[in-house]
């Protein structure tokens, strides 16, 4: 049982390689491209949508959402530009780093926290 989770995770990880390729290739369609990036970058970002500290709930998003993402990318995505894409993952060693990304990723949570304060601190004047 162990070795097959192991397994499975290493699959999703490498997956996750292949979708951030398909991303990033200039033969993607524009609107698989988007999905691609957002999944990706969900499954990059260490700030989840349902925090790991949350018991079972937290990594429900991590073993539901980020799984169905990358399947339906891989669907979507052209068999050609999916193969060159793997092709390409399985060379790369590491996780792919990009600040611009990061910093974009950081930036989102803090406007949507900024704006759950805002609409928490408004209530509470009533």
């Amino acid at each position: 049982m162990y070795q097959k989770i192991k397994q499975w995770a290493k699959t999703i990880k490498k997956d996750v390689r292949v979708v951030w390729l398909v991303a990033k290739d200039q033969r993607t369609p524009v609107w698989i491209k988007i999905l691609a990036l957002i999944i990706a970058a969900y499954a990059l970002s260490p700030i989840d949508l349902i925090p790991d500290f949350i018991p079972v709930l937290g990594y429900l998003d991590d073993i539901i959402i980020v799984p169905l993402g990358l399947l339906l990318v891989i669907k979507l995505t052209p068999q050609e530009i999916l193969d060159d894409c793997r092709i390409r993952a399985s060379l790369l060693s590491e996780r792919p780093v990009n600040r611009w990304a990061a910093g974009v990723i950081i930036l989102i949570w803090l406007l949507f926290l900024g704006y759950l304060a805002m609409h928490f601190l408004n209530m509470q004047k009533f």
